[in-house]
């Protein structure tokens, strides 16, 4: 699926972005909050669009891709976020509730 590459690739410049100098917590939480909403904004569009019979099966597809997806990055952001120094960004992150709020984040 190419959300999944889209939503590291969008992660990755997101790293750069945000900041929690030396607090690997709120680093933690910011990355998998702003993985976490991303990705769904996108696969929940997927899943409601098909039909009702798939949907079961179209989730737990999207959460492994998602698991999979987020073990692979998060120490990279984790360690990206903790070298930064913008906790205005982090802070943003942390407090969003959308996957278009997320991403408002890292602009």
């Amino acid at each position: 699926m190419r959300h999944v590459g889209a939503l590291t690739l969008a992660l990755g410049l997101a790293l750069g972005l945000v900041a929690c100098k030396g607090d690997p917590v709120k680093c933690d939480q910011g990355c998998r909050n702003f993985a976490t909403l991303v990705y769904w904004k996108t696969a929940d569009a997927e899943i409601a669009a098909a039909p009702a019979d798939q949907r079961d099966a179209l989730r737990k597809h999207h959460l492994g891709k998602f698991e999979s997806m987020l073990a692979s990055g998060i120490d990279t952001c984790v360690s990206q976020c903790k070298s930064a120094g913008n906790t205005e960004t982090i802070d943003c992150l942390i407090e969003a509730k959308t996957g278009d709020q997320a991403l408002a984040c890292t602009k």
